[in-house]
Parts: structure tokens; sequence; C-alpha cells
């Protein structure tokens, strides 16, 4: 045991912990960054967002090539060779966090491959990966330890064949039929890469519809492609029992009034959700409080009731989106350096990265009616678009939630290709309180997707070019 103490401490390397770190650094900090792995990176680098992305670009390329029959062009069945697919897609992280790595070095953080329990309300214990442990001082500590998967107990087993959805991404083998429980974002992105890699695909959800509290005229754009995609999705409908059993794994389905119907499957996924990792940190020797959920209560300046203990990210309150904690850590990183700022921020987007993908941000249409908003919603169709035609996916739209009396842009939603990409343009018009009339006065680039935010703001107004609708008095 030594004694050894730090300007600021961090304590996780995902997006939100090394983003926190840097600018700590950047601000003229000694930093102090603990993390389990070998790089900063964190879930979504090694194990999440990154691997699955890498993922979902091949089955698009998969996918488009299946579609380009419809054009005239036809390739030969696409031939899978998995582990070159795992070697890609690990070059892939280990490029991105061995830049990590770089760039902690650069900015002289010391990093530290260990986990840290808080022993204090400004003290730590530190084990590092070779066992060896150190009490660490700090004058202030920011908590980035993120979230893990959800697996109710009813679900939980040693056989491989029933992974979460890191395990899934590890394409440790291609299940003939895979059983995906749970129809949110994880879930329905790993059943697009297991379903473009050869697997027949079931959905199983326990709401109405895919992608609980999206709107549904967005959803609608994804369901009627994931139909032709999945050999099932299954509705109002959950897993009441699973046994691995020889060969295959067994499971119970049952719909709301039905009896169980057992089913087999030769591998399942369960993607019901996630919980942060706010256990096991000595959270009890301080005076940082936990909310029923598991999150950690933080303050406008991320900070906790303890005021030299910062939390971001996943581990303090929804969403667990990695650029939420890449923002949050920032603002943290610069209260401790003695900045006086909050966090001030109107629309966090979201993004499905199917395909075609959703995106959001701002106020949605089901939030807007239950907080009684005063709003007018207009979509553009894609049907109209000559971009969309030209890319053979029609099916897409463009909405934007607008106040009737300012005209102030309040949400924007888009489900097509590209979507993820485009929401950003609709992210600065809210953050900036701008109006439909500045999104309609903006030239945009034709042809392209973008042309569709300005349409929508023209519909609004009744001018829209490629679309007609009654002019506003």
């Amino acid at each position: 045991m030594t004694n050894d103490k730090a300007q600021l401490v961090v304590i996780g390397g995902g997006p939100g912990g090394y983003t926190a770190a840097f600018m700590g650094a950047d601000l003229g900090m000694a930093v102090v960054l603990i993390d389990p792995e070998e790089n900063p990176g964190g879930v979504c680098l090694h194990r999440g967002c990154i691997p699955s992305k890498a993922l979902l670009h091949i089955a698009k390329v998969i996918g488009d090539a299946r579609e380009a029959g419809h054009w005239g062009v036809r390739f030969d069945p696409p031939r899978i060779d998995l582990e070159a697919l795992r070697r890609w897609k690990a070059d892939v992280v280990t490029k991105l966090t061995g830049g990590l790595g770089q760039l902690a070095g650069q900015r002289k953080i010391r990093y530290i491959r260990g986990r840290a329990v808080f022993t204090g309300a400004d003290t730590l214990g530190v084990t590092g990966h070779d066992g060896t442990t150190q009490a660490l001082g700090f004058e202030s500590a920011i908590i980035a330890t993120g979230s893990r998967a959800v697996v109710p107990s009813d679900l939980q087993t040693d056989d491989h064949r029933v992974m979460t959805s890191s395990q899934a991404l590890n394409l440790d083998h291609l299940p003939k039929r895979l059983l995906v429980v749970g129809g949110g974002y994880i879930g329905l992105e790993i059943g697009t890469v297991y379903a473009a890699l050869g697997s027949k695909v079931t959905v199983v959800e326990m709401t109405e519809g895919l992608l609980p509290g999206v709107d549904r005229d967005l959803v609608r754009v994804l369901s009627k492609r994931l139909a032709d995609r999945f050999e099932e999705i299954l509705l109002q409908t959950r897993v009441s029992g699973i046994k691995p059993d020889g060969d295959s794994v067994r499971v119970w389905l049952q719909g709301n009034q039905d009896e169980p119907r057992e089913r087999r499957f030769d591998g399942v996924l369960v993607a019901v959700g996630r919980r942060p990792n706010s256990r096991e940190l000595g959270l009890e020797n301080t005076r940082v409080k936990v909310d029923p959920k598991g999150f950690i209560e933080v303050d406008p300046q991320q900070r906790t009731a303890e005021p030299a203990i910062f939390a971001i990210g996943d581990v303090a309150d929804e969403p667990m989106l990695a650029h939420k904690a890449f923002y949050e850590g920032r603002i943290a990183a610069e209260v401790a350096s003695g900045r006086n700022v909050v966090r001030d921020v109107r629309a966090i987007p979201a993004v499905v990265f199917t395909d075609p993908e959703i995106a959001w941000a701002g106020l949605t249409e089901a939030q807007a009616r239950a907080r009684q908003v005063q709003h007018e919603v207009v979509r553009f169709p894609w049907a109209a678009s000559g971009r969309a035609l030209t890319l053979g996916r029609p099916d897409g739209v463009t909405k934007l939630l607008i106040d009737p009396e300012s005209e102030r842009v309040l949400g924007v939603g888009l489900a097509g290709p590209g979507a993820g990409e485009l929401i950003a343009e609709g992210v600065l018009a809210i953050e900036l309180g701008a109006g439909a009339g500045d999104l309609g006065l903006t030239v945009h680039p034709h042809p392209t997707l973008a042309e569709t935010m300005k349409e929508a703001a023209d519909m609004f107004f009744g001018t829209a070019t490629h679309i007609h609708r009654k002019q506003r008095r």
C-alpha cells in the first residue's frame, strides 16, 4: 500500500471518462485516469457502439448488394468469413483505443489499469491489474463507470449461446436461428447484423410496438423493412422460460392471454436494457446519493452530494448515450478546474443505426402531447425527394414539431438512410432557438437528403416546392 495524491481522478475510461480526463489536462490539472482496460475507450469502443457500427456497415453493404437486383445489377450471394470479420472489427477497435492511449500520454495523464473504490470523501483504494493496491488521495473525482446489460434472473444461464450484446458482438458463432429478446435499439441493431450474415432472426417485444418511446410514424418506416429482413417480430410477447438443451436452446414464449409455447433456437440475445454501474464503488463511505434505479444523483454542474465528487454519463441518469457522456464530461472537468459552468442542453439526439436509421432530437410528438405543449407537426415524405428516389429509398420521412405561435423548432425526427448524420442540423436548430423560417431560408445543396429539412420547414408555411399544401394565413 502506497500513498499518493492527484488533483483530478477520473474513474472509468469510457467516452465520458476519457473526455473528462482530457479536458481536465487541457485546463492544466494533474489527472489520473483509472479503468480496467489496457487502453481508454470503455464499453462503447471495446464492446459496444464502435464494434456494432462496424458490423452494421457490413450488414448495409450486404443489404445494398441484394437490393441492387431491383436496379438491374446482380451479385453472387455473399460468402461470409467470420474470422476475417472479427479481425477487421478488432482492428477498428485497436486503432481507436490505441489512439486514445497516445492522446492520454501526450497530455501527460497518468493511466492506471485497475479498479477504484472510495475509502472516504477524498481518498480511493486502487487495485491495479497486477493485484497490488495503493491509496490515492484527490482534490476532485469524477465517476464515469458507465452501465452494464441487464439479464433477468429467469434468463440467466452459463450457456454461451445465451448472449448479452457485448458477447453477441464477438461473433463467436453464427446461429441458424437467433432469438432477440427485446425490441429496443440494441436488439434491433444486433439483430440486423445477424440477419444480414444469414441468421433467421426472431424478435420478441413485451410492448405493442418496436422501439418503445419513439414516435410511431418513425418506427413504422423501420418496421416495414424489418418485417422482410427478420423471420418473425412477435409483439406483446415475453419469454417465460429458457433452458439450454442439447444442440439448441429451449425457449417458452407467452403472449398476453396465451399459454406459453415452446420454441427452439440456436442462439438467444438478451437485450432488455442496461443498469448503471454504481455498486461496489464504496459510495457508502461518502455522502454521494444513489436513486432507486441506481443512478447517482447530480446537480446541473454534475456534482454529487459530496462536493468534491462528480458523476457523468450512464451512471448519472438517462439517456444512456455516449455523446451525452462526452458533454457531461467536459462540464464536470471544467467545474472541477474552478470554472463556473452548468449543464444547459435543449436537445440530446438519439439514433438507431438500423437500416433505415431512425433519429430524433428535442421534443417527440408523444412528449409534446403528454406535456400539453402547443405544437404543429409537419412531415415531408421522401417519396417527394429526388435524392431518395435515386437511392431507391422513397419510404423515409422528415418530421418537424413547430411552435405555432413563435414558429420555433421544438423537435425533429427522421427515418431513412443517413438519418443519424442529418439529425445534427435539427439539433443545432433547436439549440439556437431557430424558427421554421430559418431552416426554410437556408440554402441546401441539391440533390441531397438534407433538402428534406428545408422542404419540411417550407411545408409549415405551405410553400414547399415538391409538396402542395395550403398556405398559412
